[in-house]
């Protein structure tokens, strides 16, 4: 009986000791996964700000981008300012030329005529013509009065530039069913300060400005020969008005 007690205590004592290492084991076993829990946590954390990270900096790229848009689109109109610089330049270099080509015309009068110049075989190009009255046309006061061949030319003279203040009478050849016309007479008349007249005699330009200064050029037979008068005297500009006068009173009003 007693050797029976022995075994039956011994087999106690074992099974409490077997039930105390499973005990430990769980409790390594939980202390394996609450480390594996809290470096679960860390590996978040650092995904979670590696997101900011990557969201941060794709807002960054998209300002660069934005800057980039802003940079192209100046350098675009700086590179027309330069097209259009690099254009007056080209044109005055032809002025340059054709003065020179005048200054030498001059020395080939004779010392009894110097004081009248044969505008017979003067070349003077259009352009420089325009140029001259758009020049004019800027220090208008009150009242222009002009005439160019077509309308088209009045592209030249920058109109839009001039003060709202200044009325404007243009005298000009209009083909309403051209389409390059249509869409330029359209901007010219949103202009409330011009008044235009169709005038298909393309055989002038001219400019009154306030009455105090006036040019006026007689397209002649030859490409770029025009014979030219720019004078600012009172007695001049009362004759030679009558011929800028003229292509208005010819001129037909536009029935739009």
């Amino acid at each position: 009986m007693e050797e029976e007690l022995k075994k039956q205590l011994e087999t106690k004592q074992h099974l409490i000791k077997t039930l105390q290492e499973n005990i430990n084991t769980l409790k390594d076993s939980l202390s394996l996964k609450d480390e594996h829990v809290k470096t679960l946590e860390t590996s978040l954390k650092i995904k979670e700000e590696k997101i900011q990270v990557i969201e941060e900096t794709n807002k960054e790229i998209d300002k660069i981008q934005e800057e980039l848009k802003r940079l192209l689109t100046e350098n675009e109109m700086l590179q027309k300012k330069v097209d259009i610089l690099n254009e007056e330049l080209s044109n005055a270099d032809k002025d340059i030329e054709q003065l020179e080509m005048e200054n030498e015309n001059l020395r080939e009068i004779s010392p009894s005529d110097s004081c009248i110049i044969d505008f017979t075989d003067v070349e003077i190009p259009k352009e420089a013509i325009l140029r001259n009255m758009k020049d004019i046309l800027q220090e208008g006061k009150h009242n222009v009065m002009i005439t160019v061949p077509s309308l088209e030319d009045l592209q030249n003279l920058y109109l839009y530039e001039v003060r709202s203040s200044v009325s404007l009478k243009i005298s000009c050849a209009i083909n309403i069913g051209k389409g390059d016309q249509s869409n330029l007479l359209e901007e010219f008349q949103s202009l409330d300060n011009i008044s235009l007249r169709n005038y298909g005699g393309e055989d002038r330009f001219s400019i009154n400005r306030d009455g105090a200064e006036l040019l006026f050029a007689v397209i002649g037979s030859k490409e770029d020969n025009y014979l030219v008068v720019h004078t600012k005297d009172p007695n001049h500009i009362k004759l030679f008005n009558s011929f800028t006068m003229e292509a208005w009173l010819r001129g037909r009003k536009l029935d739009l």
